[in-house]
């Protein structure tokens, strides 16, 4: 394929990398794109986008494909082969995907100021982001950060799954925190062009997902306790496989009824980094004794479920499907809404309400939810040194049948009736 375009107004000294195509998230044209470097910089490895054509995007290839070479001092004359290995599939192991950090080619980064609003914000390359020391989320913990996945289909584009609820998600806890936050549209704009940047991470078809971490942090400093002057938003990505070490296997919980997650009037219904970090305690010790993860319960009468570490809970009983109702200390995740939605339009029962621990004793089945882990089977529950099994082949019924319908909408490879994917195209 071959394209040739001339480049004026390039400034003296820059480095020039190769041309590339890319492709947009629309059925539009490509466009073809010249990342030009500051090597004068500080930021050496922040790449700008010159015009090649009416739609641009940065390119995800970052290959040497031509050298460019410019008879004139302030333009270039561009003649490029175009290679195709620029939407080849990275050099992993695709097949031994855990849920760890593989870094990428590019993240998101867009700022503004207290009080005001995000602008437009660019992609960078991937790599450690400087921070004063006095930073909001540094010393007052003024961060949120959202999670979510996008997958391959067979035809080689790209699915995400409800971009537009993060979205929501992410604005309903800073307001809570204190801090402006992208809107909607800027929130999935973002997203697409930061999975589409790094589109040769997103694995190939049943192998796993590419991992989305939305980040909002008080980058600003400040001293006394207040909210902080500045606040950056940031996007980076990560091939995923499973996130249980057990992979679908179902996993071993113990209740946790001593420490607690969240509090009535607290954080527990946000986002927020510091809800994470108060669960690593009990998590530790519970790993320490062979247990996958910790359930806990209501701190007031500590006799209600609330939520795992990182993922809500649901209790199978016949065609009842019940799970804690959303009270301001449970996340409202995204997975328990379409798990919800999916087991109602299957015929299911869900209740939403108060589910006390002892109705653990004699459920059918009890899995969990959530954008790591999908649905994840519960094997055993371990409460006050009695252990309650849960079937011995993996799967519950209940919980295999809403996992494959979620997968297959997530992957692909059903209709989306529900309307919650959104495509992106590699043309």
């Amino acid at each position: 394929m071959q394209s040739n375009a001339v480049l004026a107004t390039l400034q003296p000294n820059y480095d020039i990398l190769s041309p590339s195509r890319f492709y947009s998230s629309s059925a539009s044209a490509a466009a073809t794109f010249l990342p030009v470097f500051y090597p004068q910089r500080t930021r050496f490895s922040a790449p700008q986008y010159l015009k090649l054509d009416k739609q641009v995007l940065p390119s995800a290839s970052g290959r040497y494909v031509h050298e460019v070479k410019s008879p004139f001092k302030n333009a270039a004359v561009l003649s490029d082969s175009y290679s195709s290995e620029a939407s080849e599939l990275a050099d992993i192991e695709w097949d031994n995907l855990g849920f760890g950090l593989l870094p990428t080619d590019y993240m998101y980064m867009m700022k503004c100021s207290q009080g005001g609003n995000f602008s437009k914000g660019e992609l960078q390359r991937f790599g450690n982001i400087e921070l004063n020391p006095s930073a909001g989320v540094l010393n007052y913990g003024q961060g949120l950060f959202e999670g979510l996945k996008a997958y391959r289909k067979e035809d080689g584009n790209i699915l995400l799954f409800r971009p537009e609820e993060n979205a929501l998600r992410m604005r309903q806890g800073a307001e809570r925190m204190c801090m402006p936050a992208p809107t909607v549209d800027q929130f999935v704009e973002a997203v697409k062009e930061t999975v589409l940047a790094n589109k040769r991470w997103v694995p190939p078809p049943g192998k796993g997902s590419l991992y989305i971490r939305p980040l909002l942090m008080g980058s600003g400093a400040v001293l006394g306790l207040a909210p902080a002057p500045e606040y950056t938003f940031l996007i980076y990505v990560s091939p995923v496989g499973n996130y249980f070490k057990e992979g679908v296997a179902p996993i071993n919980l113990i209740v946790e009824h001593e420490l607690h997650r969240a509090t009535p009037g607290g954080t527990g219904g946000v986002k927020t980094i510091g809800n994470y970090a108060a669960v690593l305690k009990a998590q530790s010790a519970a790993k320490a004794k062979g247990y996958s993860d910790v359930l806990y319960l209501d701190c007031v009468h500590k006799k209600y479920l609330e939520e795992v570490s990182s993922c809500n809970i649901f209790v199978v009983k016949g065609n009842v499907i019940s799970t804690p109702a959303i009270k301001g200390t449970i996340l409202p995740g995204i997975t328990r809404k379409s798990i919800i939605d999916v087991a109602r339009s299957q015929g299911f029962q869900v209740e939403e309400r108060f589910v006390p621990v002892d109705e653990l004793l004699d459920a059918d089945e009890v899995f969990c939810t959530g954008t790591a882990v999908v649905v994840s089977p519960v094997g055993s529950i371990t409460y006050k040194g009695k252990r309650v099994p849960y079937g011995v082949d993996g799967f519950g019924a209940v919980a295999q049948q809403l996992y494959s319908v979620l997968t297959r909408l997530q992957m692909g490879l059903i209709d989306d009736k529900m309307n919650w994917t959104v495509e992106l195209r590699i043309l």
